[in-house]
């Protein structure tokens, strides 16, 4: 009787622990965002070796000497979850704070660095999630983004929102970045044998400059809203136009869409595929879409990768309607859009190309 009270006593005590656990995850991107805006990844980058807590607390400009010890704390966090390593310094017993890649890529001059997309952890984007059980109940508004503001779409938000929207395309660029140093070093394959490619919805051009730099014989265009290329300087083998991936998208080998489809529904998404359809028969060739997206795989939901897609899943339910998909969903997409065949390549850690033919 004794064990069996312990069994239940245990069980008990780790039901609260996963609650806790669960509750405080929160206090992970609150801690990496304080990190980034006091420049601590910069400073300890500037310094070229490892840094004390008081050598780090005397450089971080406008911090509170007072506040060395809740330093040390938050920095013990940020150790924790692999962000920074603490090393020896020299011969002494003195440790100081070194970085790891994750925050070699918060460093503001780092050639891919992700530092704006940390500021995604914005009220604008994270107060919807406080009102999901609100939305579930709301039958009037598609998103809880919609719910929050008044019926008005997270686009329409950044048409209004200067800073923000900002904010929001340099953190896009930031990521763009990385995919396109990985692309154009590690996935050349993918691009062997096009002659043009059409990057929809490629923004300022950051993958598509990446690709025609990488490929001289790839004509690549570049298409997006007009507000969004307005200006923007073509070079011999990249161009721009203005348009709307609903309406038009233009004749070429290959059509390119990043991080794309997971914004819309499986209605719009046929829509869009059936415009990339068009674009890669219409020359008179057989030519290929190519998708970066993720392909959700919930039967390994123990891993930590799964993990973050299910919350990127849940982040695209919350502000734009759109969803991760699985493998089957995807296949759905491409039949219904009227393509014969597809190919996944896992190669992109949490994402993958995705190699559509008609």
């Amino acid at each position: 009787m004794e064990m069996v009270n312990q069994k239940q006593s245990l069980e008990l005590l780790e039901a609260e622990a996963q609650i806790w656990k669960q509750m405080l995850n929160c206090i992970n991107p609150m801690s990496l965002k304080c990190a980034t805006e006091l420049g601590i990844p910069d400073v300890i980058h500037k310094h070229g070796g490892p840094m004390t807590l008081l050598e780090l607390v005397d450089a971080l400009p406008g911090v509170d000497k007072a506040k060395a010890d809740c330093m040390y704390r938050l920095m013990r966090i940020l150790v924790h979850s692999g962000f920074f390593v603490l090393e020896k310094i020299n011969s002494s017993n003195e440790e100081g704070y070194s970085l790891t890649p994750a925050s070699r890529l918060l460093v503001g001059d780092h050639p891919m660095s992700m530092k704006p997309y940390v500021s995604q952890i914005h009220p604008i984007l994270l107060d919807p999630m406080h009102h999901w059980s609100r939305w579930f109940q709301d039958a009037n508004n598609p998103t809880p983004f919609h719910t929050v503001n008044n019926g008005m779409s997270l686009w329409e938000l950044k048409e209004r929102h200067p800073g923000f929207s900002h904010l929001f395309d340099q953190s896009m660029a930031s990521d763009t970045s990385v995919v396109a140093d990985v692309i154009t070093r590690d996935c050349r394959q993918v691009f062997e044998g096009l002659d043009s490619l059409v990057d929809v919805g490629g923004g300022t051009g950051t993958l598509a400059k990446a690709i025609a730099e990488a490929f001289p014989q790839i004509h690549c265009t570049v298409l997006d809203l007009a507000p969004v290329v307005a200006g923007m300087d073509g070079t011999k083998n990249l161009k721009y136009i203005e348009g709307n991936m609903f309406e038009y998208i233009p004749p070429s080998d290959a059509v390119l869409l990043k991080w794309i489809l997971h914004d819309w529904s499986d209605e719009k998404s046929v829509e869009i595929l059936k415009k990339c359809k068009e674009a890669i028969t219409s020359n008179g060739k057989r030519g290929k879409v190519i998708l970066i997206e993720m392909v959700v795989d919930d039967e390994r939901s123990n891993t930590e990768s799964v993990e973050t897609q299910l919350q990127f899943d849940m982040i695209m339910m919350t502000l734009l309607g759109g969803k991760e998909r699985k493998e089957k969903e995807w296949a759905n997409l491409f039949s219904g859009a009227g393509f014969q065949g597809y190919r996944i390549y896992p190669i992109l850690g949490l994402r993958s190309i995705i190699e559509i033919y008609p």
